[in-house]
């Protein structure tokens, strides 16, 4: 049902729009969208005159170079362990064993490319290598807290998740180990 729904509102949206903009998107198909200018939308909150916080979708500078006029499925964000009310982008969950072994599953590794773009690019900007990540996730977030480095943000383009081999199998480099 729920992919019913994203069909007809992707359809409706791109049809109506023309192209995918971000500042009209409605916040809940926000977070892990691209526009049609290939730039990444973001969620943000911003408080009202009233006390309230709202809700908005803004396109942020950080462009994505293999893809376009993107509407990230529900499956995708489940699979991956993200939330779709994320209000912007953080390379923190890369710091947690439960999110590193979703990301690094076959269902989001290898399905979801937007995600895995994102957050490949999230962690060369921790100074690490996503596939290496997977593969010893243990003493490759060690390396990164110890390094002391914050990175400034996603640096989406300087190298695709496509680098890395993805096949229909389980790569090994990118399986989830224990923790």
């Amino acid at each position: 049902m729920a992919l019913i729904i994203f069909l007809a509102m992707s359809v409706l949206l791109h049809g109506a729009l023309g192209e995918l903009v971000c500042e009209q998107l409605p916040v809940e198909l926000c977070s892990y969208s691209i526009a049609s200018s290939g730039k990444r939308c973001l969620l943000e909150n911003f408080p009202t005159k009233d006390g309230d916080v709202k809700y908005q979708c803004k396109t942020s500078e950080v462009v994505v170079d293999i893809m376009q006029e993107w509407i990230e499925s529900d499956e995708c964000v489940s699979s991956c362990g993200l939330d779709r009310n994320t209000v912007g982008i953080s390379s923190d969950a890369l710091l947690q064993a439960q999110f590193l072994a979703k990301l690094c599953s076959n269902d989001c590794y290898q399905a979801c490319p937007n995600i895995v773009d994102l957050y490949f690019n999230l962690a060369l900007g921790e100074g690490v290598y996503l596939p290496d990540l997977c593969a010893n996730p243990r003493r490759s977030l060690s390396a990164t807290r110890s390094s002391g480095y914050a990175a400034p943000g996603p640096l989406s383009g300087l190298v695709s998740p496509a680098a890395a081999p993805i096949t229909g199998d389980v790569d090994p480099a990118c399986a989830p180990s224990a923790i």
